[in-house]
């Protein structure tokens, strides 16, 4: 039985990522921050055990954080994972202005702490490391492996120092390590200060007469949108090939948020411009303008395919929401 260790396992990806190795007969191990309150939702259903809960099973919980290096080498010293892959981040880009060295701290050298832990107790451990499309900044689409990096947030340089240490891991000590370079993806587990969900979860709002509007930022912004389901398998077949290497992850398709706003409340017959309010504390203070990516390599190399359309991935997003705000959705969706 491989086992895995996951770092950001209570988020969108790292809980479809947990679902998918269960499911090819992992044992899966996750890494948890302590808090006062637990934020377990999206892993609950697949009966984790630990740290609170201690009896045998074969999804296993474990304190831990990155910026706490010794507490990393603990853990890959005793689970001695096959496979790790790096989901851990402060992932909001309007946040990583308010707070960069927190972001630096646990996206840029979180990631440093978890390659050296690999490579003082790893074995032959595998490493997965979550770049983002948003390191390209300003570069022109459609971007793939070779287009120039341009960070334009915190977030984006943080995630690049990351996104080069791990390949200088690669080169330097002939660890496994690859970089999924992911465009946009979402689900009904993205995070609610997500624009995607922010759309979904507002409009179920607006249906279940908990609010009257949508407050907004920059419609004009482009994006790649994919589905988060889709993209986990891409992390898996990363880790499966013979040589490690960087791929782009995307559709190849790009919208506005404008784009994404018309479909969400044209899904349930209300025109968007009667609710959408622009708010100026939702811009940033440097925006990227127009992500596309271009995912020949992973198709040709990996034979990685999406298979979840845009509007079939937004109408499961908005059936969710309704659902959550006590509206039947039979009611509203066309």
């Amino acid at each position: 039985m491989p086992k895995a260790l996951i770092t950001g396992i209570t988020g969108q990806d790292g809980s479809y990522l947990a679902e998918l190795l269960l499911g090819k007969g992992y044992e899966v191990h996750g890494i948890v921050r302590r808090s006062s309150s637990l934020n377990r939702a999206r892993i609950d259903h697949l009966g984790h055990s630990g740290p609170e809960d201690t009896s045998p099973r074969n999804f296993i919980l474990h304190y831990g954080d990155l910026t706490d290096s010794g507490g990393l080498n603990r853990l890959v010293k005793t689970i001695h994972p096959d496979e790790l892959y790096n989901l851990a981040a402060q992932s909001h880009v309007h946040i990583s202005f308010e707070q960069p060295e927190y972001t630096g701290d646990v996206d840029g050298l979180g990631t440093t702490r978890l390659l050296e832990a690999i490579r003082t107790w790893g074995n032959g451990c595998r490493f997965y490391q979550a770049s983002t499309s948003e390191m390209f900044g300003d570069a022109p689409a459609p971007q793939n492996e070779n287009t120039p990096f341009d960070p334009m947030s915190p977030y984006a340089a943080a995630k690049l120092y990351a996104h080069w240490m791990t390949s200088t891991y690669r080169r330097a000590h002939g660890i496994f390590t690859c970089s999924g370079i992911l465009f946009n993806h979402e689900s009904p587990r993205r995070g609610e200060n997500f624009v995607s969900r922010k759309v979904t979860r507002g409009v179920a709002r607006i249906l279940a007469g908990h609010a009257d509007h949508l407050a907004l930022g920059n419609l004009e912004t482009k994006r790649d949108w994919g589905d988060a389901r889709d993209y986990v398998q891409a992390m898996w077949l990363m880790m499966q090939a013979d040589t490690p290497d960087d791929y782009v992850i995307a559709t190849g398709q790009t919208r506005t948020v404008r784009d994404l706003v018309s479909t969400v409340f044209g899904l349930v017959g209300l025109e968007w411009s009667d609710y959408v309010r622009s708010d100026p504390s939702h811009l940033r203070p440097a925006d990227v303008p127009d992500l596309r990516g271009d995912a020949s390599k992973a198709r040709a190399q990996l034979g990685w395919e999406p298979h979840i359309s845009f509007e079939e991935m937004i109408r499961d997003m908005l059936t969710t929401d309704l659902v959550a705000e006590g509206v039947e959705p039979a009611q509203f969706l066309k």
